[in-house]
């Protein structure tokens, strides 16, 4: 109001009314504009604490009021809320299917405002891959390089997000124990099909854990998978204990 005051004064000074109309405008549009600025990051801080509380439902209601939003921060969150709500068991089959690829469609449109976001890469790979389900393993095969080539630039933009590194670690993982049928799929989309190993992906479930120890419920138990796959049941045993004692805030966890 003192900087509003201030150029009202300046206007009567002048002593022309166009410009006292035009200086008031102009004042308070510039006021709107820092205000809006400012609500954005009320509504992510929020975001990020409801996130954290593990209240998915009110996420949601909160950031789907924002989903014509340019704001990539925030559609990013919403995508991630969209598919965190697919996941609860209270959610019906119908509305599962339209959250998921509504989610695909905020990743993509995250990532369309602005590239160099990690998170929108990291989010657009995961939703892909959701979608997937629902269109068939050909269609799910042939997203696999598209999917790991965004959680490779997601990894690139921030080297110690250990989500992404786990995500790719869960690529290798799933190319490592791919059945016959799917691998002759694979051979008839690409000329050289992906393939990849536990190994490998152990590799990446440890770089994960390196970066943000304990961290994930899941990665800790695939941790625990991985080392049965390589027949080593002693540090088996260690992952998945850690994974079995892990705090259960999410229906995630719960599930792990």
């Amino acid at each position: 109001t003192q900087v509003l005051r201030k150029g009202l004064q300046r206007g009567v000074v002048l002593s022309t009314g166009s410009f006292l109309i035009y200086e008031a405008h102009k004042l308070i549009s510039d006021f709107a504009e820092v205000h809006a600025s400012f609500k954005v990051e009320d509504v992510i801080e929020q975001a990020d604490y409801l996130y954290g509380s593990g209240e998915t439902e009110k996420l949601y209601r909160l950031l789907v009021q924002h989903k014509n939003s340019d704001d990539a921060e925030l559609l990013w969150r919403l995508a991630r809320s969209s598919r965190d709500l697919a996941q609860l068991g209270s959610t019906s089959a119908e509305e599962k299917r339209q959250l998921t690829y509504d989610s695909l469609e905020y990743a993509k449109k995250a990532l369309e405002k602005n590239e160099s976001n990690f998170a929108a890469h990291k989010w657009y790979g995961i939703c892909l891959s959701d979608v997937g389900d629902y269109e068939g393993i050909k269609t799910k095969i042939g997203n696999a390089i598209v999917i790991k080539e965004h959680f490779q630039r997601a990894v690139e933009l921030n080297p110690k997000d250990a989500t992404t590194i786990h995500l790719i670690g869960i690529w290798c993982y799933s190319f490592a124990e791919m059945p016959w049928y799917q691998r002759k799929i694979a051979a008839t989309l690409f000329a050289t099909p992906p393939t990849s190993t536990f190994q490998e992906a152990l590799r990446y479930f440890h770089m994960a854990e390196e970066a943000d120890p304990n961290f994930y419920s899941k990665n800790l138990l695939f941790l625990g998978k991985t080392y049965l796959k390589l027949n080593n049941k002693k540090m088996a045993l260690l992952w998945l204990s850690k994974a079995k004692e892990y705090p259960a805030q999410t229906e995630e966890d719960k599930q792990v």
